[in-house]
């Protein structure tokens, strides 16, 4: 509808403000149409506003439709980073939501970790710029600097991943007595890491959302639910759990993949993206991705319930868990892990106990170069090259 401003798109409001790592002002520029250069990104957010764009990534530039679209990319956890294509209604909507659970508009100071390929980083970005908050763009500084200009600029709400705040933790450096809320998504917090968390910025309510690419938010976790949990659905969501497998019907949906066929299933207006779980009181449990269960002497595992609680382990900051072929159980598992390799008998230790002799890795393997993506989640196909 035209006099609906989320039919409009994308757009700065008068109020919004722009700063770049050095704490430089930027200007609004004009929109631009097609792809744009993920950095610097101040530039790229400076020309927001085309009813069709995308910022980085690669391929063709995204075709204009009946109302303003945009294209995200993937995790590419697996392999080559997805094109998804979806309205930027789908977005509007949540910026909405938002706005009144957080509090974010006029008054508010946002910043973001993540370069803009990641798009929990363009998600914040572009949610700040469009609902009228200061923006801190700090993807260009080291941790221990973006620790720094969250401290000196005063930053009352921060969208980040795991990966991160956990290098944001140990760098090391002030505390962040301004910070209100933590907007958390990507993968799951451990206890660790949320206690370093409120060591650093003991005001601090740290809000975890679970989602992806093709479906934007699906739940929503506060400080009072369960460690297990990713949290209730998030406002305007259906959330159902058929024979194990987690769908969501939501205004958020993507529309398509613009790369390929992808993975994602529709079915009656639900969206699957092979997520697996259980509903237990209105809370959603995950068990991992469908994509990345292995059999192991014929039983089921996922690897992210792994690496979930490798994180939570004394001595590790970085964890992966891959499958390798075993004549005897189909395949076995290894861990990739950065963090101290003096821990590791206590670990396979602790392993065992908590999984048993045959879920539970075999060997664990320790890199100081451990391989992330943009999105600071770990390369899973440049960490399984050269494993025995």
């Amino acid at each position: 509808m035209a006099g609906d401003p989320a039919a409009q798109g994308f757009a700065w409001h008068p109020k919004a403000r722009l700063f770049d790592a050095a704490g430089m002002a930027v200007a609004r520029g004009e929109p631009r149409q097609g792809v744009i250069a993920d950095h610097p990104a101040s530039a790229a957010l400076a020309a927001l506003g085309a009813p069709a764009f995308r910022i980085g990534g690669a391929g063709p530039a995204p075709e204009a439709g009946p109302e303003p679209v945009f294209e995200t990319l993937t995790g590419g956890s697996s392999g080559v980073p997805r094109r998804i294509r979806r309205s930027q209604a789908s977005w509007i909507a949540s910026f909405r939501v938002n706005a009144g659970l957080f509090g974010i508009g006029p008054d508010s100071r946002v910043a973001v970790l993540g370069g803009l390929i990641h798009s929990l980083a363009l998600y914040g970005a572009v949610e700040a710029l469009h609902l009228g908050a200061e923006l801190h763009l700090l993807a260009d500084l080291r941790p221990d600097r973006q620790r720094a200009a969250l401290a000196a600029r005063h930053i009352g709400l921060l969208y980040a991943t795991p990966a991160q705040l956990r290098l944001l933790v140990a760098s090391g450096g002030p505390p962040l007595p301004d910070l209100r809320y933590a907007l958390v998504g990507g993968s799951k917090l451990d206890p660790a890491l949320r206690a370093s968390l409120a060591q650093m910025a003991p005001a601090c309510a740290v809000h975890e959302f679970y989602g992806a690419a093709e479906a934007s938010f699906i739940t929503l976790a506060g400080p009072d639910t369960h460690p297990d949990a990713v949290g209730a659905a998030y406002p305007g969501v259906e959330l159902r759990v058929v024979k194990g497998e987690v769908w969501v019907k939501s205004p958020y949906l993507f529309e398509s993949y613009a790369s390929d066929a992808g993975s994602a299933r529709w079915q009656d207006g639900f969206l699957s993206v092979g997520e697996m779980g259980t509903l237990q009181d209105g809370q959603l449990y995950l068990a991992g991705r469908a994509s990345r269960m292995v059999k192991v002497a014929d039983q089921a595992v996922y690897p992210e319930e792994i690496e979930t609680f490798l994180l939570s382990q004394t001595g590790v900051t970085q964890a992966a868990v891959l499958p390798r072929p075993d004549g005897l159980r189909g395949v076995h598992l290894v861990a990739v892990l950065k963090g101290d390799a003096a821990q590791e008998q206590r670990i396979l230790q602790a392993l065992r106990a908590q999984f048993g002799p045959l879920k539970a890795p075999k060997t664990l393997i320790w890199r100081d170069d451990f391989a992330l993506l943009p999105s600071g989640k770990p390369d899973l196909v440049r960490l399984g090259k050269g494993l025995p």
